[in-house]
């Protein structure tokens, strides 16, 4: 018996040590700035989990063990709560917050009531382990419900979760065929059942505590990496995101055998702005153009800012004729768009120059023509726009600003 005891009592300890380990993991992805909102709630979990893996551990020494039981249940449960919270956090989905709080208060008071019940009572026994596992399942349902695409990792986790959540409702079955969980609440660590229930714990504790901080790991380098792919003043790609996002679009177009086009667009008369007016409105007329591109592509579309005043979208899906007709609604409504900081009746224009990608070239050709494209339509006179590499040849848009061509959508997606 005396064997039992230890083993149960030093696998505590184990998990004692591990979610101390943890919490103080979580807390150096956070002090990092990685994902910090939902690595400081996955760290306040594991600390929540050492202040009941201690009280656990000092039930033996109360005579009267009802509130120190009832305080280790509900911590442990706090515990899963703020769990739940950081995975929120790191999936952006709303959590149930108040109704977990609500269920805290209520199972706890129903725990503090079933300990007049006979000890080893099934009901007993399942008032402690059903809302651990109705806090997985929550846990299971905001992973599931992110709409973010999961990866293999996510998907690692809520088979995890769910597991962890069946093992919780198992424990009263499983209590009941080792024995019981000790006489009292004094000897349930010299139980069979608390070694085989804390190492259960221990596993699936350490299996989901390592698969969250790979995700939070993985999601702190897919953000850092898209910074690196973003202008600061646009917030659109910068030349290299761009280059690179639209190479992966470039190849998943030839593969599904769709047309795709490019647009490069270039302000008017953009060094006049900054000489005129300061660089402050400048910088105004960037984030405007750039903001109206935001609210006028598809989610498909790639757009960046791959110069001072030069923009790039393509569009995967679009001939060269329907990229045209977007081309010249983006001219015409934007020069009719008035803009902070400058004069009430100075208006922002800018040139446009389009092609179609070919079977046999490359993004860099793609862009080169458009380019040429771009300069030919500056050249004949701005505020316009010119297709290359295309039967209709060198088409030039009309000046007068315009609500855009039928089809497209400048309030939104288009």
């Amino acid at each position: 018996m005396r064997t039992e005891m230890t083993s149960a009592t030093f696998i505590l300890a184990i998990n004692l040590f591990a979610a101390a380990l943890l919490a103080a993991s979580f807390l150096t992805l956070a002090a990092l700035g990685a994902r910090r909102s939902a690595a400081h709630w996955l760290a306040f979990s594991y600390v929540i989990g050492v202040g009941y893996l201690l009280i656990e551990a000092s039930i033996p020494a109360f005579t009267e063990p009802r509130l120190p039981v009832t305080a280790a249940f509900a911590v442990f449960l706090a515990a899963t709560i703020a769990l739940n919270i950081g995975l929120a956090h790191n999936y952006d989905v709303a959590a149930p917050r108040l109704a977990m709080l609500l269920f805290l208060i209520v199972a706890s008071l129903v725990v503090y009531l079933v300990q007049d019940m006979p000890r080893q009572a099934l009901g007993r026994m399942m008032a402690y382990q059903l809302p651990y596992a109705a806090m997985q399942l929550v846990a299971l349902g905001i992973v599931w419900s992110s709409k973010r695409r999961q990866s293999v990792l996510d998907r690692l986790l809520l088979i995890v979760l769910g597991l962890s959540a069946l093992q919780f409702a198992s424990k009263p079955f499983l209590a009941h065929a080792l024995g019981g969980w000790g006489a009292n609440p004094q000897s349930y660590l010299q139980s069979n059942y608390a070694m085989v229930s804390q190492t259960m714990g221990t596993i699936f504790a350490l299996a989901v505590a390592l698969l969250l901080l790979g995700i939070l790991m993985r999601d702190t380098l897919a953000e850092a990496a898209l910074k690196s792919e973003v202008d600061a003043l646009s917030r659109l790609l910068n030349r290299g995101g761009f280059q690179a996002r639209a190479g992966i679009a470039l190849r998943s177009a030839r593969k599904q055998g769709v047309p795709v086009s490019l647009v490069l667009a270039d302000l008017d008369h953009f060094k006049a702005i900054n000489d005129n007016f300061g660089h402050a409105s400048g910088d105004r007329v960037i984030e405007v153009f750039a903001g109206f591109l935001r609210d006028t592509v598809a989610r498909n579309h790639v757009v960046g800012r791959i110069g001072g005043e030069e923009f790039a979208i393509l569009l995967p899906g679009t001939n060269l004729t329907s990229a045209r007709l977007f081309a010249e609604g983006i001219r015409s409504a934007f020069s009719a768009l008035p803009i902070d900081g400058l004069p009430k009746d100075h208006r922002c224009t800018a040139s446009f120059g389009v092609s179609e990608f070919q079977p046999e070239e490359g993004l860099a050709d793609l862009m080169r023509r458009a380019d040429d494209a771009l300069y030919g339509a500056k050249k004949a006179g701005r505020d316009q726009v010119k297709v290359s590499g295309s039967p209709l040849g060198l088409v030039k848009s009309s000046t007068s600003p315009s609500n855009g061509p039928s089809g497209l959508n400048f309030n939104g997606k288009g």
